[in-house]
């Protein structure tokens, strides 16, 4: 069955670097976009991050630019964010997903276009 599970997560200090990994078993990985959502306590859930299937792009919210990488390799079905320079405010289960669209041109922020979805892995960032 279609599996993406979450790895990685942890306890950091602020202004530390967390590496998420998320391995998927799924055969059409390489055709999808993949993106990071994360909810924290009493929150809606929020895009995070998303990389197109080829890898070629990549979009960030706001409040992570210039600080996570959302990267893929899809050789081994597998797609990483990199988080440095980390804030209380990153804290959340960070969730990892796949677009339900094949070779969409561009990738989208839109938690409903995302169609196959990982167990979540905790984030905690404390002060």
């Amino acid at each position: 069955q279609v599996q993406l599970v979450e790895s990685g997560g942890g306890l950091v200090q602020a202004g530390g670097s967390l590496r998420l990994s998320c391995a998927a078993s799924l055969r059409t990985f390489s055709n999808r976009a993949m993106g990071w959502f994360r909810q924290a306590p009493g929150k809606e859930r929020e895009f995070v991050a998303a990389i197109s299937w080829s890898g070629g792009s990549t979009s960030y919210t706001d409040s992570v630019k210039g600080r996570f990488t959302i990267s893929r390799d899809n050789a081994k079905n597998t797609v990483y964010l990199q988080m440095n320079s980390l804030k209380p405010e990153d804290t959340a289960v960070y969730y990892c997903a796949a677009d339900r669209i094949f070779m969409r041109s561009k990738v989208t922020a839109t938690s409903t276009e995302y169609s196959y979805w990982g167990q979540g892995t905790q984030v905690t960032v404390s002060s």
